[in-house]
């Protein structure tokens, strides 16, 4: 992304001043690029925010239409089309965004989506991607301590769980035993660093762990049983996905949430659920 301002107007866009290696240049920002929410026309003068990219003519051009993904970006994108050299992903700008068949783990299909990684290709300096996501995560010792929360893109599935990108950087594993609502491929969501292992792998997990979460779980709960008549219709014996779905935390943090409240006489526990104290 570029902040630059407008030179002047033309029939077919404005042209934006920019600079390259300290040499002068002009940059077309065709009409049909311009944001629609945009007072028209620009006015001379005026900072605009760009992307640039290459067109199909290998002209540097800019839109104001922000792209799916930029360089150094992981992102899960869908094949528009594909042709003897490779594939072509759609990612928001004009030009599709192109994938050899060398950067390819598997042919890719029209129609289908993939985790890539965008970068500059150093041959051509066109912006181009690579279905090799692990050669592209840092490994580099994570900067995390067990209990922070992470930005994550579900990657993969493997036997143990669902492969993950973490910060946009690094590698990371959330468990089966983890996964107490349903996530897949392309899918974005918060997680927490349960233990940063020595190869820089991360394992996560979808809550805060440890004490911490039970503590403010139970705070939580003993809330919702106030403002529900004392009582929740919820158990040992309750579906996992029954819990996630009322209180948004795993049946392991909600069980251990129900021991805390129970040791300190908070609540009793009976066949038809969990009801505050009468004291």
């Amino acid at each position: 992304m570029n902040s630059l301002p407008v030179v002047k107007q033309v029939e077919f866009g404005y042209y934006l001043e920019g600079a390259i290696r300290g040499r002068r240049i002009e940059v077309l920002l065709p009409s049909s690029e311009v944001d629609e929410s945009q007072p028209q026309p620009l006015a001379e003068g005026a900072v605009v925010d760009v992307f640039l990219y290459l067109d199909q003519e290998e002209r540097l051009v800019a839109t104001m239409h922000r792209p799916l993904a930029m360089v150094g970006d992981f992102a899960h994108l869908e094949v528009s089309w594909v042709n003897n050299f490779g594939a072509f992903l759609h990612w928001g700008p004009q030009k599709d965004l192109f994938v050899p068949f060398r950067e390819q783990k598997m042919k890719m299909q029209k129609g289908q989506r993939y985790i890539v990684h965008l970068h500059i290709d150093p041959e051509t300096y066109r912006i181009m991607a690579s279905a090799k996501v692990e050669r592209y995560l840092s490994t580099s010792l994570p900067p995390y301590r067990e209990g922070d929360e992470v930005d994550i893109l579900v990657w993969q599935k493997t036997d143990l769980g669902l492969k993950a990108i973490v910060d946009n950087r690094y590698g990371g594993l959330l468990y089966d035993d983890q996964l107490f609502r349903h996530l897949q491929t392309g899918d974005r969501t918060k997680a927490y660093v349960t233990q940063v292992r020595p190869d820089g792998k991360l394992d996560l997990a979808l809550q805060p762990t440890g004490g911490r979460a039970v503590h403010s779980f139970s705070a939580v709960l003993l809330d919702y049983l106030k403002a529900h008549d004392g009582h929740a219709p919820l158990g040992d014996k309750s579906p996992a996905t029954l819990i996630y779905d009322t209180f948004g935390v795993s049946k392991k943090v909600f069980k251990k949430a129900v021991g805390d409240l129970y040791k300190r006489r908070l609540i009793t526990i009976g066949d038809e659920g969990i009801t505050i104290h009468n004291s």
